[in-house]
This record gives C-alpha cells, sequence and structure tokens, in this order.
C-alpha cells in the first residue's frame, strides 16, 4: 500500500508542478488539475481500500491459523504435563520398591504377598493353606494341597538377596568371584533348610517349591550356577520364578480339576448304585403287592361264591311250606 500511495503523490505532485510551469492564462488548467486531483484520490481511496481489505483478510488468517497453533500446543503441553505427572509417580513407586527390597523383612514380606496373591489367583481356596504348620513343626509359607501322588508340595518365599545384590553390583572381577562365592554358599545352605523342613514323608510330597520374587534372579542363578541349581532338584527343591510358579500352579489346577471330577464320578457312580438298589427293592415290592392283589381277588371271588351260596340258600328257606296246625278237639 506505500508504494501505490508513493506512486499517487508523485503524480499529483508532477501535475501541480506541470500546471504552475504553463502561463497563466485562466481557470481552465485550475479546473484540469483539481479534476486529476480528484480523479487520482478516487484511486487512492480505492486503492487503499481494497488493500485494507486484503489487510484485514490476511491478519483474520493469521489469526485463526495462530489460535490453531495455540490450541495445538496447548493441547500438547497437557499431553507433556500428564507424562510428567505420570513419570513423577513411577519414579515414586520405583523409589518406593528400592526401599522395599533394600530392607529385608520388607522384601521378605514383598515375596509372601506376591506369591499369595498368584495362589489365590490360580488355585482354590480349598486347594492351599497359608501359613500352615507341618507335623515338625515347622511353619511353611504356603502349603498345596494336592493328592497323594504327589502329595502335598510346600512353598518357601524367603530367598536370601543379599548376595545376587551384591553379584550385580561389584564394581570388579574380585569383587564379582567374592560375591558369587557368597550366593553360592547362600543357595546351597537354603536348599538345605527346604529339604529338612519343607519334605516330611508321608505328609507331603518327596519336593518343595523356592519361590523367587524376580525373573531376573531366576536367570541368572540358572546361568551362573547350574550345577546347583540341578543338585537342588535332585534333592527335591525346585526353584520357581513368577512366570514359571504361574504354569505350575495351572497345572495343578488342572490336576486338581481331575481329582474332583474323579471325585464326583465316584459319588455319582455310588448314588446310581443306590438307585438301582432302591429299583430292585420297588421291582420286589410291586411283585409282592401284584400277589397279594392276586390272592385278594381270589379271595373276593370266594366271598363271593360264599354269598351267592348264602342268597340261595334265605331263597330256598323262602320256598319252604310248611304244613298247617291240626286242628283242636271240641270240649266234650
Amino acid at each position: 500500500m506505500v508504494p501505490l500511495a508513493a506512486t499517487l503523490a508523485g503524480a499529483l505532485l508532477l501535475g501541480a508542478i506541470v500546471l504552475a510551469l504553463r502561463p497563466r492564462g485562466g481557470g481552465e488548467g485550475m479546473l484540469l488539475l483539481a479534476e486529476r486531483m480528484e480523479a487520482l484520490s478516487d484511486r487512492l481511496d480505492a486503492a487503499v481500500a481494497a488493500q485494507n481489505e486484503r489487510l484485514g483478510r490476511a491478519l483474520a488468517e493469521n489469526a485463526d491459523r495462530t489460535q490453531d497453533s495455540a490450541r495445538r500446543i496447548h493441547e500438547r503441553l497437557a499431553v507433556i504435563d500428564a507424562a510428567r505427572r505420570n513419570i513423577e509417580a513411577l519414579g515414586g513407586q520405583v523409589t518406593t520398591l528400592a526401599a522395599i527390597l533394600g530392607n529385608k523383612q520388607a522384601r521378605g514380606a514383598f515375596g509372601e504377598v506376591q506369591l499369595r496373591d498368584m495362589l489365590a489367583d490360580r488355585l482354590p481356596a480349598e486347594g492351599w493353606a497359608w501359613q500352615h504348620t507341618l507335623e515338625n513343626g515347622t511353619r511353611c509359607d504356603a502349603l498345596i494341597r494336592l493328592p497323594f501322588p504327589p502329595g502335598p508340595i510346600a512353598v518357601d518365599s524367603k530367598f536370601p538377596l543379599e548376595g545376587w545384590q551384591a553379584l550385580r553390583r561389584a564394581p570388579d572381577d574380585a569383587a564379582r568371584a567374592a560375591a558369587e562365592r557368597r550366593l553360592a554358599a547362600d543357595i546351597r545352605k537354603h536348599v538345605e533348610d527346604v529339604a529338612r523342613k519343607y519334605i516330611c514323608p508321608g505328609e507331603t510330597a518327596e519336593g518343595a517349591l523356592i519361590f523367587l520374587p524376580s525373573e531376573a534372579l531366576h536367570a541368572d542363578l540358572h546361568a551362573l550356577f547350574g550345577t546347583l541349581v540341578a543338585e537342588a532338584a535332585r534333592r527335591g527343591v525346585y526353584l520357581v520364578s513368577p512366570g514359571t510358579l504361574w504354569a505350575v500352579l495351572g497345572a495343578m489346577r488342572a490336576l486338581m480339576r481331575d481329582v474332583r471330577l474323579k471325585a464326583e464320578a465316584q459319588q455319582l457312580r455310588r448314588e446310581v448304585a443306590r438307585l438301582a438298589e432302591e429299583t430292585e427293592r420297588l421291582d420286589r415290592r410291586v411283585a409282592n403287592l401284584k400277589r397279594h392283589f392276586a390272592e385278594m381277588q381270589v379271595d373276593v371271588q370266594q366271598i363271593e361264591i360264599t354269598a351267592q351260596r348264602i342268597t340261595a340258600a334265605g331263597a330256598r328257606i323262602e320256598a319252604v311250606e310248611m304244613d298247617p296246625a291240626p286242628p283242636a278237639r271240641a270240649a266234650e
């Protein structure tokens, strides 16, 4: 708009200069100058109006785009703020979990809670017991009530994690070797304790489970101490992680279901046998009733025959004519 105005102003100025340089001869020059100035003014007004209209449309479009961009930025800021809150909450949970795993008693309670939740989710209420005391006086964390064979299986959830944590934090090879020796000793001792306390011939199965609350711990033990894990299995002690215990509990639940179905089938067979006995008894009683009914029919027939004979005898008695009495003698 500014170049157009400058052009029109220059044209007006040029026209005024030309008219001023002409000889002064009358009002025709002034009139012509006024007409041209008026025409140029109209053109300038029209150009300014058109330019203002275009500028207004451009400003409106820019304002709409700015508002749309601001709205999208606000939405993205809201998403970022929600993500920030989630990250802060997750950080707090991680801190809490680290505090739990750093405390031995809290870590044991965490493993017990995890084990109990899995048992309650996968097995029926009558299929397991919590904090069960065995006949030798030992209290196991859980007892899975499987039928013989194999029998009830005791579960322990208090595996020592200090050696494993030291192994994960070992700064050099020497510290790592010392941590591996400590962890191997912890594994061997814990397996011996579980085998001695939780495997009771005649009361439990010939094996017990050690629940490891971490998949990473389970993987490290099998990768670094495979010999000890195999030795524990030979003694009937099996190390299970949450994933493997989940699968084992699924198999145990299927076994419990099969046992329950067999028990229900046996109960059904007993009920069918009782029903057959009752059916035979009913047949005998119906046969007796038929015999009594037949005898009753014979008795009724005999009664009818006797009644007919009595009726006939009565008729004969009525038909008998008695002789008339002799006349009395006349008085002499």
